[in-house]
């Protein structure tokens, strides 16, 4: 069944500001935000989740590690290419990037560490052991990094959640960008 996909005309009254806010920062609609108007709150909800996780104390890399970590665990076909192309409109590098679409080694311990703690929480389901913690601390993160990961795991899986079950199509801008999830998983 094909989920809604919708613009200003056919969406939601509640969602209409949402799609109005989103075509005025990206010159655009993008598609996740197409399906998210079906339900405004639903749209509001992720908008705030993205607003805040951008807001922690995660640097563009970081941010970009934690995101793309989630849509690669996910093999969200939707958010990896998107992530690639925010995370070059970050400055964020394309060796960070394409280590971590790969599943491939990222440049620093630091970076690993992030990444292999924001795995583990995914495939954990938030039940990370204490020896998953300790290394996470002895990399240089603290309590409220654990706390941001989730924050950024809770934002992330209802976009790669969505984007499953509605199939979204990849924006045109992204599809240079495409990505298939590889045949070894990363292993943490």
């Amino acid at each position: 069944m094909t989920f809604p996909s919708h613009d200003l005309d056919s969406a939601p009254e509640a969602s209409k500001p949402l799609l109005e806010t989103s075509l005025k920062t990206f010159g655009r609609l993008p598609g996740l935000h197409k399906v998210l108007a079906e339900s405004p709150q639903a749209y509001e909800g992720y908008q705030l989740l993205h607003k805040l996780f951008t807001e922690t104390n995660f640097d563009a890399e970081e941010l970009t590690v934690v995101w793309q970590s989630i849509n690669v665990e996910h093999a969200c076909h939707y958010c990896v290419p998107a992530h690639t192309g925010i995370a070059k409109m970050m400055k964020v590098s394309d060796e960070i990037s394409d280590a971590l679409r790969n599943e491939t080694p990222l440049p620093t311990a630091k970076l690993e560490a992030l990444r292999t703690f924001t795995v583990q929480m995914v495939r954990a389901r938030g039940n990370v052991l204490q020896e998953q913690m300790k290394a996470f601390f002895d990399a240089g993160f603290d309590h409220r990094a654990v706390l941001d990961v989730i924050l950024g795991l809770a934002q992330k899986t209802m976009s790669n959640y969505i984007n499953h079950v509605a199939e979204t199509p990849v924006d045109e801008v992204f599809q240079p960008l495409a990505w298939q999830r590889s045949e070894t998983p990363l292993k943490v």
